[in-house]
């Protein structure tokens, strides 16, 4: 294979040319973008009728917690039984959650709490079907095209990001924050065509696949901590453009629907990166250093900027710097464990992304709610960049190390 085939464009392009992972792509775009509509329908919601920074961390929260209780046991399940049986009732659960949302705002029998409640129904299915999705992935490729697959996969989120928010805003505006559930309802259908006609390869089972076992993972091989130490960081520094974005647009001076906007600058940062960073799994410490102070600078950057069409610049300087860091690090915890393990690790990768936001979400709100919603977008930026600076004082001091070695 030539050199350009391996990563960048070229090898994105390859590894959608196969059947099994183009039909899975296809479907968790769709499904990634109908949950922007019922997010971004849901917060829209939430904010009309409480007007409060606070109650929209509380929907994330809820949204989010039981990702962080249940994922390590639905890591295990994961491993144990068919994995795509499992997203498949899964995603028809979702789907079913989503149409019952919008017939009730429909008939106008929905409060913020009923939007709130619908959010952590959604969150109990997402905690089964993402390590069940993410391992999934595997077995639609070849094991040399994992890091492209990992790639895309992250692409499809953001992607979604990109183009979700800005279709779920016009979608409000024109047709009513119903249509904008219903819409999710029937993209979860789609990914349920595609789950039912993928051909993975056989799962090998894992006989043992315990909450235990999963920390065992992380005592044996250290590095699989850091990289999800850096996966929760960068989901920390985005939970202000995905929580507070209704709540940005008022700071500037825009209609609450301008979030799509917000939001969709920052996907297609990611969108940008992930065609990029495909493919490029061993990228060097200097490099995850300068991808998360990119995210981190451009949060900043967005939160200090007092024109609306200027900040669009940093969130998609933001964006790249978030799905590279991301990708790198979610390709590194795919590649190193074993195939039977791999539910369990993303298990640990779906607390490290989704289940510590609520953490985040309610540390967010409580902050906008307190000092204004740009103090609190610097505030949560802060990890990344620490954890930029950590890595390079990590490669300065290894440099000196060998240095003195070679020296002796």
């Amino acid at each position: 294979m030539a050199e350009t085939d391996r990563a960048g464009p070229a090898a994105a392009w390859r590894v959608l040319r196969q059947r099994d992972f183009r039909l899975y792509f296809a479907g968790n775009a769709s499904s990634a973008a109908g949950t922007w509509f019922q997010n971004l329908a849901a917060s829209i919601l939430v904010y009309r009728l409480t007007h409060s920074a606070f109650l929209l961390g509380v929907l994330n929260f809820a949204q989010f917690v039981p990702v962080l209780v249940l994922s390590p046991w639905a890591g295990a399940v994961a491993d144990r039984l068919d994995r795509r049986k499992l997203a498949l009732v899964t995603q028809l659960v979702a789907a079913a959650l989503s149409a019952t949302l919008a017939l009730l705002a429909w008939i106008g029998a929905v409060d913020e709490w009923t939007v709130i409640g619908f959010a952590f129904g959604a969150g109990v299915t997402s905690s089964f079907s993402a390590p069940a999705q993410m391992a999934l992935i595997t077995s639609l490729v070849d094991e040399d095209d994992v890091p492209q697959a990992v790639a895309l996969n992250s692409m499809t989120f953001n992607l979604a990001r990109a183009v979700g928010p800005a279709g779920a805003a016009a979608v409000v505006a024109t047709l009513g924050i119903p249509a904008a559930f219903l819409v999710n309802s029937f993209s979860y259908l789609v990914l349920v065509a595609a789950l039912l006609l993928v051909r993975p390869r056989e799962q090998p089972r894992a006989e043992r696949a315990t909450v235990r076992e999963s920390i065992r993972l992380l005592r044996e091989d250290p590095r699989l901590a850091a990289y999800l130490l850096i996966v929760m960081g960068v989901g920390f520094a985005s939970d202000p453009v995905n929580t507070e974005s209704p709540a940005f647009a008022h700071a500037f001076g825009y209609a609450d629907t301008w979030a799509g906007a917000l939001i969709g600058a920052f996907g297609a940062g990611a969108v940008a990166a992930a065609f990029l960073v495909a493919g490029r799994v061993a990228g060097s410490r200097t490099r995850m250093a300068a991808t998360l102070a990119l995210m981190g600078a451009g949060i900043v950057a967005y939160c200090l900027t007092p024109w609306l069409p200027l900040a669009f610049l940093p969130l998609f300087a933001a964006g790249f710097g978030y799905l590279a860091s991301n990708t790198a690090a979610t390709t590194r915890l795919q590649l190193g464990v074993a195939e039977n393990q791999r539910g369990r690790i993303m298990a640990l990768w779906s607390i490290a992304f989704l289940g510590l936001r609520p953490i985040a979400s309610l540390a967010d709100g409580a902050l906008a709610a307190a000092f204004g919603v740009r103090a609190a977008g610097i505030v949560l930026a802060l990890p990344v960049l620490a954890g930029a600076l950590l890595i390079v004082g990590i490669r300065r001091s290894a440099d000196r190390r060998a240095l003195a070695a070679r020296r002796g």
